[in-house]
């Protein structure tokens, strides 16, 4: 089960510091991937905009992200666990009354053509890209019909989009196809309400690991994670509210 802390993913608590702030109109979203690059600049984004960030980490996680951040929990969660995610969002729910936005950005990737990918990698890569996000989103959905409004963003890819750009990924290309028709049934069930899923497919992110892996390459052309943060918060104003149905392709010059 997700435990939330204020700050201490340690602490095994549901303490809640500014618990006055509770059930006010502060906007709560849940951002999951709390220590990944895209993670942290997503949730010092919101943070920033005045919103109650709640980011989910994997056990031993080694978080990089501002721990004492005002506004900021953090909650330990297996998302790959439907029973241990429907908790966490219910957890949320019952402490904050509300969630308006969901950013999923966990995942991950595998490399292999058709002929060596096996149906258990197919199944790895289904796990840490689809199921991590449809654990979350199924939750997180309902509790936006019952609002009726709200917003929620996965992390598409290339390869899931495009079966040229996908060859050589079957497994990961396959597993993040499901992500944008996923996305896309969401916004089906969603028709005449005030709730949007959006996908974002960034290009190569300009990190630290990818500037390792590709020193050749100029990581001017890459996207900042900086960058697809406020896309994201965009995305989620009243100026983006007549938007429906929206898939961000981020490539900048890669």
């Amino acid at each position: 089960m997700g435990v939330i802390t204020d700050g201490h993913p340690q602490k095994k608590s549901y303490r809640c510091l500014n618990q006055s702030q509770n059930m006010t109109s502060q906007k709560i979203a849940i951002v999951t991937g709390a220590s990944g690059n895209m993670g942290i600049a997503v949730i010092e984004k919101f943070l920033r905009e005045g919103y109650r960030v709640v980011g989910t980490v994997i056990e031993n996680d080694p978080v990089k992200i501002n721990l004492t951040a005002p506004g900021l929990e953090i909650a330990t969660v297996n998302l790959a666990d439907e029973t241990a995610s429907q908790q966490f969002v219910a957890s949320v729910i019952q402490k904050h009354g509300r969630i308006d936005i969901a950013v999923l950005t966990v995942g991950g990737f595998g490399m292999g053509n058709i002929a060596s990918t096996s149906t258990s990698a197919i199944l790895q890569q289904y796990t840490v890209n689809f199921e991590t996000a449809y654990n979350i989103a199924r939750p997180c959905f309902g509790q936006m019909l019952l609002q009726k409004t709200g917003r929620i963003f996965f992390v598409g890819s290339r390869p899931g989009l495009s079966a040229a750009d996908g060859n050589g990924m079957t497994a990961y290309g396959l597993s993040k196809s499901l992500v944008v028709r996923l996305s896309e049934l969401i916004n089906a069930e969603a028709i005449g309400l005030d709730i949007v899923s959006t996908v974002i497919v960034p290009g190569t992110i300009d990190t630290l690991q990818n500037r390792k892996s590709m020193p050749e390459a100029d990581p001017a052309n890459w996207v900042k994670s900086t960058a697809i943060a406020d896309v994201i918060y965009f995305y989620s104003t009243e100026e983006a509210s007549t938007i429906r149905q929206p898939l961000i392709k981020m490539y900048n010059n890669a």
